[in-house]
């Protein structure tokens, strides 16, 4: 028998009153937008606000969305580091694009950015990857390959063990050739503030000639 949901999901709702965003307020320079909202998420203590969503589709079209970290943003794109060989490697290997999605809830606002997909330089990847703290950058080796199936929990984490003795504390740990990074040359950007109502404030900036084209949309 199918269990009825304990609440009335119709009946559940908020009003957005936090803030407002009118044209007046945005700079004319989207990334220098993004960062500004980034970092007032990061000073207030929102969890991970450089998670995001990340949407892509394979060569059928068939959409996918996960949540990876933001690993850079600066005028060649947001970047995020993963293995080659996932499902949304797969995807970006036949369909290089992919939309980006930041929603900070605490704050009712959210942020979608579209664009072409590109790897990063293996010289970027390899710098990145050995920043990361030694415990992940052996369960990168461990999750191979990324999002196949496993036979249990207790498999994987012998494969780590087999890896944690395989490369002692002396040892560095070696960037895998199926680890590295990929770029999201925005094209476009949304800036979405929650309103009460739902009329929210949302301007797209499209990528033109010589700058950004900015327009308010309709919540």
């Amino acid at each position: 028998m199918t269990k009825l949901p304990e609440h009335d999901l119709t009946a559940l709702r908020l009003s957005y009153t936090r803030a407002e965003l009118r044209r007046a307020d945005l700079n004319a320079d989207p990334l220098a937008q993004f960062q500004g909202w980034l970092d007032e998420a990061i000073a207030d203590g929102l969890r991970e606000p450089y998670a995001l969503s990340l949407a892509t589709a394979d060569s059928a079209g068939r959409p996918s969305v996960r949540t990876v970290l933001l690993r850079g943003a600066d005028a060649r794109g947001l970047t995020f580091y993963t293995n080659y060989d996932s499902h949304k490697g797969h995807d970006l290997a036949a369909n290089p694009q992919a939309e980006l999605l930041f929603h900070w809830a605490d704050h009712e606002r959210q942020v979608r950015a579209y664009g072409p997909v590109v790897r990063v330089s293996d010289e970027e990847s390899t710098a990145y990857f050995h920043a990361r703290p030694r415990e992940s950058q052996l369960a990168a080796h461990a999750s191979d390959p990324q999002s196949a199936p496993t036979p249990n929990r207790t498999a994987l984490e012998q494969k780590l063990a087999d890896l944690e003795a395989r490369f002692p504390e002396a040892l560095p740990v070696p960037k895998p050739e199926f680890w590295g990074g990929f770029r999201v040359s925005v094209q476009e950007w949304e800036f979405w503030q929650g309103r009460p109502n739902r009329m929210h404030d949302r301007f797209r900036y499209a990528q033109q000639r010589g700058g950004w084209n900015i327009e308010r949309l309709m919540p």
